[in-house]
């Protein structure tokens, strides 16, 4: 919240669908496995108001686990969870000599980026294990396809940020990346639309 706060945004943390549904920008956290995340948000119906903000053209954050839920699916320990299917693709473990991805590393961001925008050669704040090793969501021109953001950890490359229209997500942390954090989250609240 704070370091949305220091990035221009006025912030309201809540469980309330019609909140949820009504803000300029909704950004969905997450920590830990994907199963338990999913869990969590569909207790509350969470995934719903994704899928209708999305619909509507009302712009999301995921974050993290919150990047990862996103996707078709995750597979964790031997157990698949379906996630919020925004995208195909499967979340799994990553295929590095040391695993968790914990620290600091460089990004590969597309031309055209405006989450990215005065950031490209920045490094951003990683703590994970798991990620999205193929991207298979295909246009065929029929729409703009999303820019993809790539990481690679101990060779095995990783999806570290897409921008799809309203839907955005980082694999890593921007809350925890320092400078380079703070003006990325500048940049996403400053692509909202005003009331």
């Amino acid at each position: 919240m704070r370091a949305l706060e220091r990035a221009g945004a006025e912030v309201t943390l809540s469980a309330d669908r019609a909140t949820a549904m009504d803000c300029d920008g909704l950004v969905v956290p997450g920590v830990g496995a994907f199963a338990a995340c999913m869990e969590g948000l569909r207790a509350v119906r969470g995934h719903e108001v994704i899928g209708r903000r999305l619909a509507g053209g009302r712009p999301v954050l995921g974050i993290c686990v919150g990047m990862q839920i996103l996707f078709e699916r995750g597979v964790e320990h031997g157990v698949e969870t379906a996630g919020c299917d925004e995208w195909p693709g499967v979340v799994e473990r990553l295929q590095a000599p040391v695993v968790p991805h914990m620290g600091w590393n460089t990004v590969e961001a597309p031309e055209g980026t405006r989450l990215f925008s005065g950031l490209e050669q920045e490094r951003f704040y990683f703590v994970h294990s798991y990620g999205v090793r193929d991207w298979t969501l295909q246009t065929n021109d029929r729409t703009r396809p999303p820019l993809v953001t790539w990481a690679e950890h101990g060779g095995d490359r990783f999806v570290a940020a897409v921008e799809n229209g309203p839907l955005t997500a980082t694999q890593f942390h921007p809350e925890k990346s320092g400078d380079a954090g703070a003006a990325l989250l500048r940049n996403w609240v400053a692509s909202l639309p005003r009331p």
